[in-house]
């Protein structure tokens, strides 16, 4: 029997673009296209079908988008002047850098040079000190997505615990610092945390980000907690699948995201947010 409700991550990421694409209509009229300039280096497949998406998207609610797409020998001075030269592009609002890059550039000289006014990915140093302070700034995109999941779903964050399963900089440690900023009591847990259990047990809200399939099972959690899953891995079937045991946790959780269709499509529909509150900021310096 299954008592979660399932946070439908289409459904609302659905209605996100719909409001995005009438900002979109709105600047069009005003004589500002937003657009979106996407770095995509080498032919990483993965990375590949991610811009894919991006750029479709990105058409649907009729953001401009350019695709710069470079050889996996590039050199690392050849990238940052063609960011360089994007920074400069009255044209384009967001700027984005597709990861991983080739071993042989240095992906935080990469993302510093993005202009801090077009890092739509939220990334920048400059981005994340900002978000640290709880200064206005481009959110990460996913993280960003997660806080949109519990407002739509209507999930109480204020004095709720959250644990977090997993540290990386893109997901597990701003998306603490969201909660925190929500007046969530946040703990930060990751793979070299002992007994991971008897703390992820006392959560109210569980984001598990750790990039491992199935890795959070109802031991895991606790009666009626709700469960965010940000994993995206791929079982032996080549099946899409999260870091969360969703058949097991879902019969103790109160509400859940599946994998497909739970966080993914908040990542994509926040970053075409952000691009067109770049393009609008571009808008009233101009009158």
């Amino acid at each position: 029997m299954s008592n979660a409700m399932i946070i439908n991550g289409k459904e609302i990421g659905q209605e996100i673009r719909q409001s995005v694409a009438e900002q979109v209509s709105k600047l069009k009229n005003q004589g500002v296209t937003p657009g979106l300039a996407v770095i995509l280096v080498g032919d990483n497949p993965a990375s590949q079908t991610y811009v894919r998406n991006k750029q479709k998207s990105c058409e649907a609610i009729g953001i401009y988008s350019e695709l710069i797409k470079l050889p996996k020998e590039v050199s690392e001075d050849e990238l940052l002047a063609q960011i360089r030269f994007l920074n400069n592009s009255e044209s384009i609002h967001g700027i984005l850098v597709q990861l991983p890059l080739p071993e042989h550039i240095n992906e935080d000289k990469v993302i510093a040079t993005i202009s801090p006014e077009k890092d739509v990915d939220g990334f920048s140093p400059v981005s994340v000190g900002k978000m640290m302070l709880g200064q206005e700034t481009y959110l990460p995109c996913t993280p960003f997505g997660v806080m949109k999941l519990l407002e739509y779903a209507k999930v109480d964050i204020a004095g709720k615990h959250a644990v977090i399963v997993g540290r990386s900089h893109i997901v597990g440690k701003p998306m603490g610092q969201l909660l925190l900023q929500k007046d969530a009591t946040v703990t930060y847990t990751h793979s070299k945390t002992p007994d991971l259990p008897s703390i992820t047990k006392q959560a109210d809200i569980i984001v598990a980000a750790v990039g491992r399939p199935n890795f959070i099972t109802k031991e895991h959690v606790k009666p009626g907690a709700v469960v965010i899953d940000v994993g995206i891995n791929r079982d032996e079937n080549n099946k899409l699948i999260g870091d969360v045991d969703f058949a097991e946790v879902e019969q103790v959780a109160s509400h859940i995201t599946p994998v497909p269709g739970g966080v993914g499509p908040m990542t994509i529909t926040m970053l075409l947010y952000n691009t067109v509150q770049s393009a609008r900021k571009t808008l009233l310096q101009d009158k």
